[in-house]
């Protein structure tokens, strides 16, 4: 592919299509804070407060998005996660990212060098050299904690498993540094009963909560013990990231059986399997709304389908994808049966399917009410659907099934700490869809007014959604 000329391609207006857009993105989004509710970013990294040293390292050791694309251009493993140099990787990227147009990785590449690093050039083989040696330049002096402050990063969610110690956020809570970073609990590994790591994972519960698990009564103190714990050090959302929502018929007494069952080292059925991973995650529901959290559940992702690939690499080798499950039942009991003992918490859904967009909509608008804006959200664009079609979408269908301006916005979901001109990128997507509405007639040309509610989407929608202290 021969070289790309243009240097100019990051403009102050770039995804601005009008003088509305340009007003409501400059005067009204541009400069809000970011609450980032979702990621994966290393707690321990924040907690060290290192400078990073190599954009390598920052941008491809653990981002599956790059991997697929690398992988999709030809190159081979060996300089994508296996053992080649942080140079050569970053070369092999750079050769792949003339292929990214259209893909949302050639907007994320350019906006991060532009937003972090200054950079107008378009990476590419001709001008890898340069920015490889520019970036890291840059990073030898940049702290996470810098990196988050630049962005006006208030506050940051990572995803914690509940055996986590949370030392290193107990370290970062003693730090003088701009973000705030927040645990955020992910159980999905309490629920899999009949997973053959399942009693070696419920030994690592009891060294957290320092008692023997017995019985099926002790397995919920300690999962409550947790909870307490997490919420003790700032915690106020859940997560879920498991395939569909276990929403099956159980009863207390024959989930004890199954549980004392699994403790003998007995197989179980894949009903006695889905029975007690429905009573647990409906208990922990419980359990969050005691404590007012919020709960994220996301849903539909098909993973591991290379078995090759995660045998080398892991979890999380870039090798999952789009699920074609049906998930509209099943959240209609699970909430159902939490509405109807009023204890249903202020509730996130996302979908990875674009066909479900509108049943995941029309579902949360089933469950509002008890005061609270915007309780049952519709969560952002998520993995596959997280660029511009895809937000587009989102808030179309949120628009015309919900209400957008109770809509919490945008997060990262990434384990980058150079992620975060996503925001941007979402904001400048919102103010120009809202613009053109203005342009034709169909929401009033009041710029100010339409300003207000991007600015609550962006972020004060988010502060008051969540109890962050």
């Amino acid at each position: 592919m021969s070289q790309i000329n243009s240097n100019k391609f990051i403009t102050d207006n770039f995804l601005l299509y009008s003088k509305e857009a340009e007003t409501l993105y400059h005067q009204y989004a541009k400069d809000m804070p970011i609450i980032d509710y979702h990621n994966h970013l290393s707690a321990k990294q924040i907690a060290e407060n290192k400078p990073l040293q190599n954009i390598s390292e920052v941008w491809l050791h653990e981002d599956h998005y790059k991997w697929r694309g690398m992988r999709a251009n030809g190159i081979d493993e060996k300089y994508i996660t296996g053992s080649s140099s942080n140079k050569e990787k970053f070369f092999k990227w750079a050769q792949t990212v003339p292929h990214t147009i259209r893909n949302p990785l050639f907007h994320w590449t350019q906006l991060e060098l532009k937003r972090y690093f200054e950079i107008d050039s378009i990476l590419q083989p001709a001008t890898a050299e340069e920015i490889y040696a520019k970036a890291n330049e840059v990073l030898a002096s940049k702290t996470p904690a810098d990196l988050l402050q630049a962005m006006k990063v208030e506050v940051v969610c990572t995803t914690d498993d509940p055996t986590d110690s949370l030392e290193y956020h107990q370290q970062i809570a003693n730090l003088e540094i701009f973000t705030k970073v927040y645990p955020t609990f992910r159980p999905d590994k309490l629920l899999l009963i009949q997973e053959n790591w399942y009693l070696e994972y419920l030994e690592k519960m009891e060294q957290q909560v320092t008692f023997t698990i017995k019985n099926l009564d002790d397995f919920l103190t300690a999962i409550q013990s947790r909870v307490d714990f997490f919420h003790q050090n700032g915690c106020r959302v859940s997560d879920y990231g498991l395939e569909q929502i276990f929403a099956f018929d159980f009863n207390k007494k024959d989930v004890e059986v199954i549980f004392e069952k699994r403790l003998k080292k007995n197989s179980l059925t894949m009903d006695e399997a889905n029975s007690f991973a429905s009573f647990i995650l409906y208990e922990l529901c419980k359990m969050y709304f005691g404590k007012g959290w919020a709960q994220q559940f996301h849903l539909g992702a098909l993973r591991n389908n290379n078995a090759r690939l995660q045998e080398q690499i892991g979890a999380d080798a870039g090798c999952d994808s789009i699920g074609d499950k049906e998930h509209a039942v099943s959240m209609s009991i699970l909430f159902n049966r939490l509405d109807r003992e009023n204890c249903l918490s202020k509730t996130i859904i996302y979908n990875v399917n674009p066909s479900q967009n509108e049943v995941f909509a029309s579902m949360a608008g089933n469950f509002n009410g008890g005061g609270i804006p915007g309780k049952m959200q519709w969560g952002s664009a998520w993995w596959f659907l997280d660029q511009k079609d895809g937000m587009e979408k989102q808030l179309n269908t949120l628009s015309n099934v919900g209400l957008l301006s109770r809509f919490i916005g945008m997060l990262t979901d990434s384990r980058s700490f150079l992620s975060f001109p996503r925001h941007e990128y979402f904001r400048r997507i919102l103010c120009n869809m809202l613009a053109e509405d203005v342009k034709k007639g169909l929401i009033p040309d009041d710029l100010n007014f339409i300003g207000k509610m991007v600015q609550d989407i962006c972020y004060h929608n988010a502060v008051k959604y969540f109890d962050f202290k």
